[in-house]
This record gives C-alpha cells, structure tokens and sequence, in this order.
C-alpha cells in the first residue's frame, strides 16, 4: 500500500532542491560576496532588528549558539557591529550595526531586492500574487500565523475589491466545506444591493490588510432605524489567529453606535466554529437556530444579536 506522507515528504524534499538551485543557496558565498547564507542573514537581522541581543539572534534564527558567536566575533573584528550595555542589566548586551556595517551590507541587500524582481519579471501580476499567497500559506502553515511579526490595518474599500469579496468567498467556502456556487450568487447579492443603495452614514464595509495584501472583510448595513446587521465576516486561512476577525467585528460595532442603532444582529451557521467564538467573544447571544437545506447542504442556521444600548 502507498505510503501518503512519503509523498508528501518527497514532494517537500522536492521543492526544497528547487528553490535552494533556483536562489543559488549551493555556493559558498552570497551574491559574489565573501558573506555565506549564515553571515547574510545575521547581518540582515542586525540591520532591520536594531538592539537586538545575541540570545534573540539565536532564537530568530535557529543558529547554533558558538557558530553564532563566531560569526559576531568576526563582524566585530571587521568594525560591523558594536555592543551596548542595557541601562536596566549589566548582563545584557544589545547589537547594532555600525556605519561601517550597514555600508558593507547595503549593496547586497538592493541586489537581492534586484534579483527577486528578475525572478518574478516574468510572471503577470495574478501570477505574482498566486506565487506571493503560496509563500505566505507556507510561511503560516509551518511557522504558526499567530507568530508573524507583520502588522494588519482596516481600511475602505477601493475598486476590485467588492469583486474579490465575492470571490473569494465562494472559493473559499468551497475549499473548506464543500459549499456549491448558490452560495456566491447569495455573497454576490449582498454585494450588489450594498454598492447599488450604499449609504454611507448608516451603513459601511471595511477590508483587512497585511502586508499589501487583502487579509480579510466585514459589512454593516442597515435592517431597520434602529438595527443593523453584520454580514460576509471573512479572514483569509494565512491571517487567522492575528485578531483580524476580531478587529472587523469591533469596528463594526464602534460604527453602528456612531450611526445610533439600538441592535445588532446576524446570520451565521453551527459549522462556522471560529466566527462564532468571534461573535461570542464580542458580546453577542444566540437568539435563534433552524435546520435549513442550502448551499448543497443541510446546514443548522443561527441568528446572533447584540444590544448596543
């Protein structure tokens, strides 16, 4: 019988020889330098991570601890970095580059810089963007989401992103439980009415973004005068466990008591685990279920509410 994770593991064996050939990772130096892989991440740490301590280089970097001293070593006989003592402890020393440091090591960072643009200048911009996303899932999967240091930001929408709404939903939906296209005609309704009778004092959507990159999104519109209604909540699996969830729903509750509503409701379903802990967390109750048979499914479906005053 075939072993799965053999090939699986032959598979990620695989990617690793290509991507080491593809950067040039077999040779013993970086770009024409006289700095190895090892020194050129060192140094890229000191350079973007100013006052960081020998201990926090080696945590970041999974370095052994005596080839880490070595290499310091040496960029402190080359007049590359320098150590300060911390006011609060002797004990603690933090490293900084020197000028002469970030001089050695600027042009390799622009070539770098220069050398991924030529990696990817043959690709189209949605071809850029699928390589961009598969890294990320990469990075998230095996590192953890909730470790990245990137910040998120919510801001308005801007043109295309009511159409990446929509996609993303019905694709998305699709991947994790199976739901058939009705539903993003359902998504695309919402979207639709919401642009067509947009009113911007009463009602609002705010997207999610990290590090360029649509994150995730949320919309508030209105019910009645006096309630409002959540809706198309949504965090891309590579931005989970950041807040982002979090964060959306909050602003929509800041706004609906801006605008004056009294109640805030939505419609959710049981299978939705991690949007109705968000929801709980956020102060809403469960008001009412129902079986109902959509999307390709029977579904239990729940109204939450929440009142503002």
């Amino acid at each position: 019988m075939d072993d799965p994770a053999a090939g699986r593991v032959a598979a990620v064996r695989r990617f690793n020889r290509f991507y080491t050939r593809r950067i040039g990772l077999l040779g013993n130096s970086m770009y024409g330098s006289d700095f190895s892989l090892a020194q050129m991440r060192v140094l890229w740490e000191l350079a973007h991570r100013a006052g960081i301590t020998a201990s926090g280089l080696e945590e970041r970097l999974g370095m052994d601890r005596g080839y880490l001293s070595r290499i310091l070593g040496s960029f402190r006989e080359r007049g590359f970095v320098r150590a300060a003592t911390a006011r609060h402890d002797g004990r603690v020393r933090h490293l900084r580059l020197t000028g002469k440091g970030r001089k050695a090591f600027a042009p390799f960072d622009r070539r770098s810089d220069e050398e991924v643009r030529a990696t990817i200048s043959g690709l189209t911009g949605a071809q850029q963007h699928r390589l961009v996303g598969a890294m990320r899932a990469i990075e998230a999967l095996l590192e953890g989401a909730g470790g990245s240091d990137v910040p998120f930001s919510l801001r308005e929408p801007r043109p295309g992103d009511f159409g990446w709404v929509i996609h993303r939903h019905g694709a998305l939906y699709a991947q994790e439980y199976g739901w058939d296209a009705t539903f993003e005609a359902l998504v695309a309704g919402i979207v639709a009415k919401f642009v067509r009778d947009f009113q911007p004092k009463r009602e609002r959507c705010w997207i999610a973004e990290r590090d360029g990159e649509i994150a995730g999104c949320v919309f508030l519109v209105e019910r009645s005068a006096t309630v409002s209604q959540l809706r198309l909540l949504l965090v891309e699996p590579s931005a989970r466990g950041l807040g982002i969830g979090s964060a959306l729903v909050a602003q929509c509750l800041r706004f609906a008591r801006e605008a004056g509503y009294r109640k805030v409701v939505l419609w959710t379903n049981d299978i939705l685990h991690s949007a109705r802990r968000i929801y709980e967390g956020a102060g809403f109750r469960l008001v009412k279920e129902g079986k109902h048979t959509s999307f390709g499914h029977r579904l239990v479906g729940q109204t939450w509410e929440l009142k503002l005053v």
